[in-house]
């Protein structure tokens, strides 16, 4: 590659000169020659300074994983014999971890006779969707997989916006 177009610290065009020239004007400014576009005609380089590029890329992958890493699936279980109290405690947990920004698992179990009455267990997360359509939406509607009836909620992002908007206090 005899030549290259250049591009400066700042970011402006420097035009096509020879590579060994690029690379004076580099080294002079005490910076790398970094090629960004080998297959175009002719290679695109720039001037910069390539270990704090590598520096603030990991900064901004770890700062991606961090954020990503905050939204869990967290789990509430049912019974189809649940008596009001506990009902309420868990429909709180849910509404917290909704709150909280996290995906929440809700799984309804079966056991014994309960088998035998499948509608009570839809009647039942209806009841808990109705409970929580401020807070959360659905992600995956309540469905029968074997002996348990599950559904995946997300936080609903009106009230997550309202909630970061609103003064503290």
């Amino acid at each position: 590659m005899p030549e290259v177009r250049l591009i400066g610290a700042a970011g402006d065009q420097l035009g096509i000169v020879p590579t060994y020239e690029a690379q004076t004007q580099a080294r002079n400014a005490g910076l790398d020659l970094v090629e960004i576009s080998p297959t175009a005609r002719p290679p695109v380089c720039r001037i910069m300074d390539y270990g704090k590029y590598r520096y603030d890329q990991s900064k901004k992958e770890k700062q991606n994983k961090r954020s990503t890493a905050a939204t869990k699936v967290k789990e509430v279980q049912l019974h189809p014999s649940v008596g009001e109290h506990d009902y309420d405690v868990k429909l709180r947990n849910l509404k917290k971890f909704l709150g909280e920004g996290h995906r929440v698992k809700v799984a309804l179990f079966f056991r014994g006779r309960e088998n035998a009455h499948k509608e009570l267990g839809f009647v039942l997360m209806n009841r808990v969707l109705a409970d929580i359509r401020e807070e959360g939406v659905v992600e995956q509607a309540p469905k029968l997989m074997g002996r348990n009836i599950q559904m995946v909620l997300n936080p609903n992002p009106k009230t997550r916006q309202a909630a970061k908007t609103a003064p503290a206090g």
